[in-house]
């Protein structure tokens, strides 16, 4: 994990410090020189090799990841993340919250309902949620929900009109979004409860369960659900830990200010800390909930345990 966090920082440092470096728009020329004298005292003008090591070195020992030049001038980039994450988080989580249960349910429900019509039906659906891309769900349900039947607003509500995070209008407000991320989350749980229970439903010891006089419900949830949930269940804490990445796409449709639309506006505006900021946020998240997610393995499942020499 650290090799590859810091082969994949290394990487995106020295491409973006490649780009010319130029003062936020609309500062004057007597603001741009003292912008460039800071640059300058803090070694941006320096070779790549020499801005690596003291960005790196700012790192470690004084836990700086440069600072805000176009989105929030001389703002601590870790900072101007960290007012972001709780939208971040909000959305998503209310979005896993949706997604998991009716996923699982709708796995569980095609697999007893193997090769029937109630099968087919659930495949074709998650065939249709995973194909489509979520920014297509944001737009259908922006158009039905708000424009035809506006019962919800177009974006998200601002601090000021719903009075914080955690109050209903905010909640209400973020519906849509919430929407627009469950449709792929729901088909990838339906996708794989339906094929490790199916499979699970087939072994020698459902055969022996039923024999010993259970009914088909009580051997399905006390012996199949079970093991079938061991391959899932790692996925679902992985994505617990994804949601601190976001969505840059659904964030920048519904006006949402988090990780994800600050990732975007590093890009188009070549705030360059905010941008390693970020793509070091984002590589991290991905790869510990990679780790965790094979490490979890061995606690869900006794039997499974890490390789040994």
């Amino acid at each position: 994990m650290l090799v590859a966090l810091f082969c994949i920082t290394t990487i995106c440092f020295m491409l973006i410090r490649v780009l010319p470096m130029s003062p936020p728009e609309g500062t004057n020329k007597a603001q741009q020189q003292v912008i460039e004298q800071i640059w300058d005292a803090r070694g941006y003008n320096d070779p790549l090799i020499v801005q690596y090591y003291n960005y790196l070195k700012g790192i470690v020992t004084e836990w700086d990841f440069g600072t805000s030049w176009k989105i929030d001038t001389t703002t601590p980039a870790w900072n101007l993340l960290v007012g972001r994450l709780l939208p971040t988080i909000l959305v998503n989580l209310y979005s896993l919250l949706f997604a998991i249960p009716i996923g699982i349910i709708a796995g569980i429900y095609a697999a007893i309902k193997k090769n029937k019509w109630q099968d087919h039906v659930v495949s074709i659906m998650v065939i249709l949620f995973v194909s489509v891309p979520s920014y297509v769900y944001a737009f259908l349900v922006q158009y039905f929900l708000y424009f035809k039947l506006d019962l919800f607003p177009p974006t998200i509500l601002s601090l000021n009109d719903s009075g914080g995070w955690l109050t209903w209008k905010m909640f209400h407000s973020m519906i849509p979004a919430i929407l627009s991320l469950s449709f792929g989350t729901i088909a990838g749980l339906a996708r794989s409860t339906r094929a490790e229970l199916t499979e699970t439903l087939t072994m020698d010891y459902m055969l022996l369960a039923r024999t010993k006089g259970l009914t088909r419900a009580q051997a399905t949830t006390r012996h199949a659900l079970k093991n079938a949930m061991v391959p899932i269940l790692p996925g679902i804490i992985g994505s617990f830990i994804g949601i601190l990445g976001g969505s840059m796409i659904i964030e920048q449709i519904f006006a949402i200010p988090g990780v994800g639309q600050l990732y975007i506006k590093s890009v188009t505006m070549r705030d360059y800390d905010v941008f390693m900021m970020d793509s070091i946020f984002y590589t991290f998240v991905s790869l510990l909930a990679g780790i965790i997610v094979d490490i979890s393995y061995g606690f869900i499942d006794p039997r499974i345990r890490m390789g040994e020499r």
